[in-house]
C-alpha cells in the first residue's frame, strides 16, 4: 500500500487560509485548484462554530492531490462522533486527502461562546481521541494531528496522532518541538507571512494578526518558556516577538524562515500569507511558491 499524502517524512508547504470558509464556494474552489496547481501540498483552514466539515468538502473536491486538513477543529464545538463521520465520508470520497486537526483551544474563547468551562484541555482531549478510537468509523492516528504547544500535549500528540500542528511558531520552536516528539511523528507548523519589505508596515500587519493571540494565556506563556519577556508580549508585541513570529520582506527571505523551519525538524510548513481579511491572494502565493521552489 502506498504511503497516504504527508504522513511520511519530508519537506512540503502547503497555504493555512481562513478565507477558504468563505460562503463564495466557487470562488474558494476556484483558489484550491489555483494553489494545488502551484506546488502546495496541503491546503489548512481554521475550525468555527460552523460549517468544520463542508469546507473540507469544497477544496477536496475541486483538487485531486492536495491534502485538506482543519488547522484546527475545536474539540468543544465538534463532537467526536460526528467528527468520525465527517472524516468517514470525506475519506470515502477522497482516499487518503483528508487529515483531521484537532485542538483544545483556549480558555477566554470557549468560555467566550458559550461552549462550557474550559478546564482540564489534555484531559478532554484524551478522552476526544478514546471516542474516535471507539467510534463506528474510528480514525485511524495517522489521519489526525494535534494542535499542541506545551509538552504534555505535545507527547500525547506523539502517541495517539500522526504528530502536531502548532500555530505562531518559531524555528527554534520547531525544534524544540522535534526533539520533544521524537523521528517518528510529523511536525507541521504555520507561519504567517508578510510580502512586504518595508519594516513599519510589514510589522503593521502582522501585528494586526497577532493582537487577539496577546490576550491567550496558551500563547503567551508559550512564548515566555521560550526566552520571551514580559515586555516582548505587552502593547502589540515588540519588534524582536513580531519578527520572531512573522516572516516578512522579498520572496527569497520569507522562502529562508520556511526552511529554517525544515531544517528545525518540520516535515511540513504551512504559510499563512497576511492581507485584507477574507481576501484569497493567489498572486502573493504563486510568487512565494516559485520562491519556494527555486
Amino acid at each position: 500500500m502506498s504511503v497516504r499524502p504527508l504522513r511520511a517524512p519530508g519537506r512540503s508547504f502547503g497555504i493555512w487560509a481562513g478565507a477558504f470558509r468563505l460562503d463564495d464556494r466557487a470562488l474558494v474552489a476556484d483558489a484550491a485548484a489555483a494553489l494545488e496547481d502551484m506546488g502546495y501540498a496541503a491546503l489548512w483552514y481554521p475550525g468555527g462554530l460552523r460549517r468544520t466539515f463542508e469546507t473540507a468538502a469544497v477544496l477536496l473536491e475541486a483538487t485531486s492531490r492536495a491534502v485538506v486538513a482543519t488547522g484546527i477543529a475545536n474539540i468543544w464545538v465538534n463532537p467526536p462522533t460526528e467528527s468520525a463521520e465527517a472524516f468517514a465520508r470525506l475519506d470515502a470520497a477522497h482516499p487518503g486527502r483528508f487529515l483531521l486537526g484537532l485542538g483544545a483551544s483556549h480558555g477566554p474563547m470557549v468560555e467566550r461562546s458559550g461552549l462550557g468551562r474550559y478546564e482540564r484541555p489534555l484531559a478532554k482531549m484524551r478522552g476526544y481521541l478514546d471516542e474516535l478510537d471507539a467510534s463506528a468509523t474510528p480514525v485511524p492516528p495517522e489521519d489526525r494531528i494535534i494542535g499542541a504547544l506545551g509538552p504534555k500535549m505535545l507527547a500525547l500528540s506523539a502517541e495517539r496522532s500522526l504528530g502536531t500542528h502548532p500555530y505562531l511558531v518559531t524555528p527554534e520552536h520547531t525544534a524544540r518541538i522535534r526533539a520533544a516528539v521524537g523521528a517518528g511523528a510529523r511536525v507541521m507548523p504555520e507561519q504567517g507571512v508578510v510580502l512586504d519589505s518595508d519594516p513599519v508596515s510589514a510589522r503593521a500587519t502582522a501585528r494586526e494578526a497577532l493582537a487577539m493571540y496577546l490576550g491567550l494565556p496558551n500563547y503567551v506563556n508559550n512564548w515566555l518558556r521560550l526566552g520571551f519577556t514580559e515586555d516582548d508580549v505587552a502593547d502589540g508585541g515588540s519588534d524582536r516577538l513580531v519578527d520572531a513570529l512573522f516572516a516578512w520582506g522579498t520572496p527569497e527571505q520569507i522562502a529562508a524562515r520556511v526552511r529554517a523551519h525544515h531544517d528545525a525538524g518540520a516535515d511540513h510548513v504551512c504559510l499563512q500569507i497576511l492581507g485584507p481579511p477574507g481576501e484569497l491572494p493567489l498572486a502573493t502565493a504563486r510568487v512565494l511558491a516559485a520562491a519556494l521552489l527555486g
